[in-house]
């Protein structure tokens, strides 16, 4: 691949290995730099109404990024009729675990909520997936797309000069770092959490480092899962366990920081052990765990998620608290609403510009109220239940007494559990299944 410096005109030239094969057009109409999950997920979306698309990725051809690993997705009922609409979850190839009902409860505290999605005309209000299982699906869907040209290995490295009629980026072949400029109506940033593509826009963050850290592993219990999702919160942090679809619990275990490294040393046994103790017995005794991971828990909140021809997106806009699990239904969204508003831009006007100001404005409409909603609910909830005030527990216990006996303070947490919150997209309430 030439190497080019930064203002050098855009080259016509074979696309990256392990592209569509396709020969690189002089402008795409959406350029994506991310290829995990939400990245993938917009391309596959954006296929559906027509549009050019490029998708830059780190991980080279036969590898998925490692943000596909043996972490435990939690699937609201929204992103399952998406994802559905999308033809991927029709590609897993491991059983995926339906969320019958959420048992949340805390250690110490008197109390407990219940929800049952019988009790709201549902069978579930969600799966369970497993990461790597849903990171292949997602690859055997990309597979089948015929106008989107990969661009793998390939490193985000700035944005290039440009003349306002699109956005030029830079970016470097991950095999023998070689560079190109690639160009776009629309740049859209799914590059995680420490995005460097918002970085280049100078779009600042708010951040907050909750001090925990969260072990991330598959339980075998002595109970097989039934159905139920547990969140048991703790002086630490939560602890919960999602019923999968392979007779095992997935496992989130948070500790505080400063005991982090200590517990990541602990055998197989003592490990289970911690764990059993932060959660209790209602899953039955713990008799085994698979592999283990560890990631800090911080929020970063971009303060925009737009700029010039440019959408941040994912944990790119917004890195939130597992606890509830929304962060990649969140971001689905994100993603969804992106892909709706270009597709009526495109119906009115089939040469609507993807990143028209009008339409990055309309973006940002339609996602605050659900941004705000699921972020601040996802910090309160974790500030609170992990704070070891004496006084706040009489307030806990009494506000998981309310949410199990009235319906108002129950639907609430069901929408949001559900996806439902703020103008969500049209794929999200399609009942597919």
């Amino acid at each position: 691949m030439p190497v080019l410096p930064p203002n050098s005109p855009v080259p016509e030239f074979p696309s990256a290995p392990g592209s569509s094969g396709r020969t690189q057009p002089d402008l795409h109409d959406v350029l994506i730099v991310g290829g995990g999950l939400v990245g993938a997920s917009l391309a596959i979306a954006l296929e559906r109404i027509g549009l050019d698309v490029g998708l830059v990725e780190a991980a080279p051809v036969g590898s998925l990024p490692a943000v596909f690993d043996e972490r435990n997705l939690s699937f609201a009922e929204a992103t399952v009729n998406a994802l559905t609409a999308l033809g991927v979850l029709q590609k897993l190839r491991a059983p995926s675990g339906a969320i019958e009902r959420i048992h949340i409860s805390r250690r110490g505290d008197f109390g407990r909520s219940l929800l049952e999605a019988r009790r709201y005309g549902r069978s579930e209000f969600g799966r369970v997936v497993v990461a790597r299982d849903f990171g292949e699906a997602l690859e055997a869907r990309l597979a089948e797309l015929t106008r989107l040209t990969r661009y793998r290995p390939m490193r985000f490295l700035g944005l290039a000069p440009t003349d306002g009629a699109a956005c030029a980026v830079r970016v470097a072949d991950g095999s023998d770092g070689g560079e190109c400029v690639l160009r776009a109506q629309l740049l859209v940033a799914a590059d995680g959490t420490r995005s460097g593509v918002r970085d280049a826009l100078g779009i600042g963050i708010d951040e907050h480092d909750y001090g925990q850290t969260l072990f991330v592993t598959r339980v075998r219990a002595a109970r097989p899962p039934d159905g139920t999702a547990y969140e048991r919160l703790g002086d630490e942090g939560p602890t919960a366990l999602l019923p999968r679809g392979d007779r095992h619990y997935g496992l989130i275990h948070a500790v505080a920081s400063e005991h982090a490294a200590e517990v990541a040393a602990l055998d197989e046994a003592s490990f289970l052990a911690r764990a059993q103790d932060a959660f209790g017995w209602r899953a039955g005794r713990f008799l085994g765990c698979g592999p283990r991971s560890s990631h800090a828990a911080i929020r970063v909140l971009a303060q925009r998620t737009v700029g010039a021809r440019a959408v941040l997106m994912g944990n790119a806009a917004q890195t939130i608290h597992p606890i509830g699990a929304q962060g990649f239904n969140l971001g689905l969204r994100d993603a969804l609403t992106l892909a709706e508003l270009i597709e009526h831009a495109r119906r009115a006007d089939p040469g609507a510009d993807c990143g028209a100001p009008g339409l990055l404005a309309s973006y940002v409409e339609r996602r605050r109220e659900d941004r705000e909603r699921t972020t601040g609910f996802s910090d309160g909830l974790a500030r609170l239940s992990s704070n070891e005030a004496r006084l706040l527990r009489p307030l806990r216990s009494l506000g998981l007494f309310a949410v199990d006996r009235l319906p108002s303070a129950q639907s609430f947490l069901v929408g949001g559990a559900m996806g439902y919150r703020g103008d969500v997209p049209a794929l999200c309430r399609e009942m597919t299944r």
